[in-house]
């Protein structure tokens, strides 16, 4: 599967126990929302990605624990950390009109409507209230903008880009 195909949802935080479960750090809306996809395609070390299937998997605090068929040792599930974990967009649910996958967001460059460059999006922060917040990075100074619509007037998926109402003094 090509990586164009592929949604991140997560990564691989490392071993969990001594019979081959990973923990799973997700970027899903729910923790165990990556239990309703049965394979899940891991990015390996040299950047290729391989498909595993999941056998079983359980919430663990605010991360989830899952076997994956193949991986029955502690050895073989610590090889696994830092690996991305990803599933085809064609899984994924149709979105309504001006929804986005976070995944979808991240690599945006930030403007205002003045034409200040902010950088690029390099995540978003669930911070538990009603909205998410944006990392922006320019390369040397970070910026944490609140992800709501009177400070995302747009969102350009095609172009690449996202207006936001933020000053370079904020």
């Amino acid at each position: 599967m090509r990586e164009d195909e592929l949604v991140a949802m997560g990564f691989v935080r490392g071993a969990f126990g001594i019979r081959g479960w990973v923990k799973v750090h997700t970027d899903t809306e729910f923790a165990d929302g990556l239990f309703d996809y049965p394979t899940w395609w891991l990015k390996q070390p040299d950047g290729t990605w391989k498909p595993y299937t999941l056998l079983e998997g359980a919430v663990h605090t605010k991360d989830i624990a899952a076997q994956l068929e193949g991986i029955d040792d502690r050895d073989k599930a610590a090889a696994l950390r830092g690996c991305t974990i990803a599933v085809p967009r064609s899984s994924l649910p149709v979105l309504a009109e001006g929804e986005y996958y976070w995944s979808d967001l991240v690599g945006l460059n930030v403007v205002n409507p003045e034409g200040d460059v902010f950088g690029k999006v390099t995540e978003l922060l669930p911070n538990g209230t009603a909205n998410e917040v944006l990392v922006v990075h320019d390369g040397t100074q970070e910026r944490l903008i609140p992800y709501v619509a009177a400070y995302v007037l747009e969102v350009d998926l095609p172009n690449q880009r996202m207006v936001v109402a933020w000053g370079l003094d904020y």
